[in-house]
């Protein structure tokens, strides 16, 4: 096993509700078996890598690739007094995903086959359009999915903890204007409102055609996300920030959420994905994949619930960066494994990827 730590600077001042940022860190987990290597990673600090090298290599290695179910408990419990939200969960899922594409690869064929297909090719949103943006960029960007034919779209309001109503105001109208009447339109807030603001908020978009309201409050506040999402039309949609299966049967079953958001590089991998993917469907919700697409797209293909994958902008541009074999999302989806090439399809871009690498 191998990890290694990416830092891709930003191609403009990125931002959201709640934060601001100028680079990203990719960490990247390769493990190896019978001449196959199998590759995983996720979004976040570099003191994941650690995590992988200190707490979970010495579990893996040895360890049956076809049992990955068997190898994501293990690592689960090893993690448990390390503190398994955030960096560990993060190091547990790049692990997992992985033992996945690498059992993928041993088989010969495309993650989706190994999964098994529920659907041929999955719907992609262009997501983006940052606080941080002026006018001009911000419908730069737009522009530039609506010539690929993506026909839903999402930026970010909330500016600054939801102090600027103003300018969400002003932004959301000119994506409208800029998009047309036709493309579905998406805000984010990232937890920056309180309740009552999300509500007035959303109900001076309605007119916009605003469809998608992702964290209106903090997705920690499961009663507030219920009283936002009974009182406005738009489906109310988080999950982002699970960690674990516990965390999304709470939140899909507390009626706070229209849609579930679950990202394969913070829940514990596809093995968790996929099952918090089932407590959804369970629950007559959707899923909604955040973030990292190539990791996504098979898994996203896998299942009979997925409404969509989010073609997010800062990653998009990362994973084209460092890797072979991406996506192409022209017609607003994406069809993953009908290159036939066997795993998630990705291989590490070693020229273009060494100049970010972290020592």
């Amino acid at each position: 096993m191998s990890v290694s730590v990416y830092r891709i600077p930003t191609d403009l001042p990125g931002g959201d509700a709640t934060l601001t940022w100028d680079s990203t860190n990719l960490v990247l987990v390769e493990l190896t078996s019978a001449g196959e290597t199998g590759i995983g990673f996720t979004y976040g600090s570099a003191a994941t890598a650690q995590v992988v090298d200190a707490e979970l290599a010495g579990l893996v290695l040895g360890h049956d690739v076809f049992d990955v179910p068997a190898a994501n408990d293990r690592m689960s419990r090893a993690v448990r007094n390390t503190g398994k939200p955030g960096i560990a969960a993060g190091a547990v899922s790049a692990v997992d995903t992985a033992l996945w594409d690498l059992k993928a690869r041993l088989l010969g064929l495309p993650l989706v086959r190994l999964l098994g297909s529920a659907r041929d090719e999955v719907a992609v949103y262009g997501s983006g359009g940052f606080t941080t943006y002026d006018d001009t960029q911000l419908e730069e960007q737009l522009q530039g999915w609506s010539d690929l034919g993506i026909n839903r779209v999402k930026i970010k309001i909330g500016e600054s903890w939801g102090r600027y109503e103003a300018r969400d105001l002003h932004r959301t109208r000119l994506a409208r204007r800029a998009i047309g009447d036709g493309p579905e339109l998406y805000v984010d807030a990232n937890g920056g409102y309180t309740r009552k603001q999300a509500v007035r908020m959303a109900a001076a978009m309605a007119d916009l055609g605003v469809s998608w309201l992702e964290e209106p409050v903090s997705s920690d506040d499961l009663a507030g996300l219920r009283v936002v999402r009974e009182a406005v039309s738009a489906d109310v949609a988080a999950g982002e920030y699970g960690y674990d299966l516990p965390y999304f049967a709470r939140m899909a079953a507390s009626g706070a959420v229209d849609c579930l958001q679950a990202d394969v590089t913070r829940c514990g991998g596809i093995t968790v994905w996929l099952r918090a993917a089932a407590v959804a469907e369970g629950l007559g919700l959707h899923v909604s994949c955040h973030c990292a697409p190539h990791l996504h797209a098979h898994v996203a293909a896998s299942v009979p619930n997925t409404r969509h994958l989010e073609w997010f902008h800062d990653h998009v541009r990362i994973e084209k960066l460092l890797f072979h074999g991406t996506l192409d999302p022209q017609g607003g989806t994406i069809k993953p494994g009908v290159s036939g090439e066997p795993g998630h399809g990705l291989t590490l871009n070693r020229k273009t990827a060494e100049p970010y690498r972290v020592t």
